[in-house]
């Protein structure tokens, strides 16, 4: 019991991240691009590495900011990538800007001498760390996107969803894909130093995916993903305690075992139900095979 007071900022840190992340997380699953992610994270990452080579302070404004730029260079050439014919897939430009961002940090950080360790806790993070004052500041951030993105959430739905009807309606694909990922490289710079790429990761895909076992209308995909997130947060925190594990990777841990749960859920009760449905129709339409199952 003693504990709960020091668990009790981690765990409304990891409310916040679930509710932003699992409704971008909607976004991102339905666009195919599962990775951008952890490419505006790295990319975010090189951004930090130039601002200590440039004597700024690793956790200071100046190094967020210039983190920020990077991430807004890094949404402009995801927004532009995305071809009208699609014959080169989005994904492997954001694979090839993850990899070349990440060649780029370790050249930097090979010349940045005993700084490496700013970095570390950047990319890696530790939840248990985070302060009142983080909290609050993120759930402003945060916020104001959550604002952005529901004023516009029609349009930002209709490009994810169908982006051939978008264009058809004269909706700009690329100037709203640029603000799409503008506003994802906010909340990322901000998530990956809180709580480490991994889980920000997680945070952004599990929720979806499992999501999407059990629903096909974004409304119940998000009610779905935010009770996951929350329930796996109360776990990954409880079980990191319990059994003295670190907090982050617990609850990356926990999202794997909740996820397997779920998708044992829907192949006993959802797929089951739908393959004897349409074996049942099957045999309803042959004549001669329900003359056999009635001998």
């Amino acid at each position: 019991m003693e504990i709960l007071p020091f668990l009790l900022w981690p765990f409304m840190a990891s409310l916040i991240l679930t509710g932003i992340h699992a409704y971008l997380g909607v976004h991102v699953v339905e666009r195919g691009v599962i990775f951008v992610d952890l490419a505006l994270a790295q990319i975010a990452a090189l951004g930090a590495t130039v601002a200590i080579l440039a004597g700024m302070d690793p956790h200071g404004l100046g190094a967020y900011w210039l983190s920020l730029a990077f991430t807004f260079v890094g949404a402009g050439v995801f927004a532009f990538a995305r071809t009208r014919r699609g014959h080169i897939p989005q994904e492997a430009f954001i694979g090839i800007a993850y990899a070349v961002a990440s060649a780029a940090a370790i050249l930097a950080m090979s010349k940045a001498t005993g700084e490496t360790e700013h970095l570390k806790d950047m990319l890696v993070g530790n939840i248990l760390a985070v302060s009142r004052y983080d909290v609050l500041k993120t759930a402003l951030l945060y916020g104001g996107m959550g604002v952005f993105h529901y004023i516009f959430r029609r349009r930002f739905l209709l490009i994810s969803t169908d982006p051939e009807q978008a264009e058809a309606q004269g909706i700009s694909i690329r100037f709203w894909d640029f603000l799409f990922y503008a506003s994802f490289g906010f909340v990322v710079t901000s998530s990956v130093a809180i709580a480490g790429v991994l889980l920000v990761f997680c945070y952004l895909i599990v929720p979806s995916v499992g999501a999407m076992l059990f629903a096909d209308r974004v409304g119940p995909r998000l009610a779905i993903g935010w009770t996951m997130g929350t329930l796996v947060s109360a776990l990954g925190v409880y079980f990191s305690v319990l059994l003295d594990l670190p907090t982050g990777a617990t609850i990356v841990c926990t999202f794997g075992a909740v996820l397997i749960a779920m998708f044992l859920v829907h192949l006993l009760f959802f797929h089951g139900r739908e393959a004897r449905a349409l074996a049942g129709a099957a045999s309803a339409e042959n004549p001669k095979d329900r003359v056999v199952q009635e001998r």
